[in-house]
């Protein structure tokens, strides 16, 4: 019997991470055996008293939804669609969204997509938050555990939101492959927004490996790249994931303003101020296709969406907010944000 061994990169495929808690640990206990082929037996999670936005919880989540993405070394590609895996990841995302939904609040009956990007493009006059400080005063060794807690979804920048072009149809989805494509280096691979992250983590003296701060960063770096993957994934979320979408692309222009200005500041490299730069300029003209071609052509043409689109710019500001509130209390205090120290 001839045995095909199929060898990966490291940057390709990562390791797992570490277990935390018991959800994590089934869900890493799982993907340590071979998937049942003919049977199917539930798992039951000790649900009971969990933590839906703590660690635990969201390192399960971001395990079960990162094989989705590239996988893990040693882990059987079956288990992407393994009904074992998703009855444990419905049970988790359950969880996560009952939460959400409670904290977000209802969505008025009046509320609009439009009125909710026009909120978004308002700049406060004393603006605070992780860019204002690191722009102001932080350190470069507080810029750098930002650059780590960022890496969870930079390195895999657009690929999340990228889930919702097959469920977009039109001029929504033309004009939403047009500024992925940007997001991809309109078809340069040293330009592609991932690798320019890649090269600001080698440029800052990080590691560049896909996922390889994933046993550094805390439970609200993983929820926000949990809950793109929660809204890509599911169709009847294609809304939120717009919502999402759009709220990512209107506030990053400015917060990439703020970091260019704190690099320099702080006499970064190069590597490190073009990655900023590149998100000032281009995803300024991406906010006016994305609110009139995209937003604007979606809820057009299936208007019971457009409270949907608004749930998911809430809840991206919410759980953004979850994120900039752990930072800044462990900055203040002179603390690393990280569960771990860096090398």
């Amino acid at each position: 019997m001839i045995v095909l061994v199929t060898l990966t990169s490291p940057k390709l495929e990562p390791a797992l991470p570490w277990a935390t808690e018991p959800l994590s640990s089934t869900v890493l206990d799982l993907l340590a055996c071979r998937p049942p082929q003919r049977s199917f037996t539930p798992v039951s999670l000790p649900l009971a008293d969990t933590d839906p936005y703590g660690l635990d919880l969201h390192l399960a989540l971001y395990t079960s939804y990162e094989l989705h993405y590239r996988g893990f070394a040693g882990v059987d590609p079956r288990w992407e669609w393994n009904p074992v895996l998703l009855a444990v990841r419905s049970q988790l995302e359950d969880v996560f969204l009952e939460a959400l939904r409670r904290d977000v609040g209802d969505i008025e009956p009046d509320a609009t997509a439009a009125a909710e990007m026009d909120a978004l493009c308002v700049e406060p006059v004393d603006g605070t938050g992780p860019s204002y400080f690191l722009r102001d005063k932080g350190t470069w060794e507080q810029m750098q555990e930002y650059f780590v807690h960022r890496s969870l979804y930079h390195l895999k920048e657009g690929d999340p939101h990228a889930w919702a072009i097959p469920r977009l149809t039109g001029q929504a989805k033309a004009s939403f492959v047009a500024i992925e494509y940007d997001e991809f280096g309109g078809g340069r691979g040293s330009q592609v927004h991932q690798q320019l992250f890649a090269d600001l983590m080698e440029a800052a003296g990080l590691d560049s490996t896909y996922l390889g701060y994933i046993d550094h960063v805390s439970a609200e770096s993983l929820a926000s790249v949990n809950l793109m993957s929660m809204f890509g994934l599911h169709r009847e979320f294609r809304g939120a994931a717009v919502g999402h979408f759009a709220a990512t692309e209107i506030t990053s222009s400015p917060g990439s303003r703020r970091l260019v200005e704190a690099l320099t500041r702080m006499g970064a490299p190069d590597a490190c101020v073009r990655f900023y730069a590149e998100h000032v300029e281009a995803d300024a003209v991406h906010e006016q296709v994305v609110r009139t071609d995209v937003v604007g052509d979606l809820v057009a043409t299936e208007p019971h969406v457009d409270r949907d689109v608004v749930f998911g710019i809430r809840a991206m500001d919410f759980i953004e907010g979850r994120l900039a509130d752990h930072l800044m209390a462990y900055w203040t205090l002179g603390k690393s944000s990280l569960r771990r120290p860096l090398a």
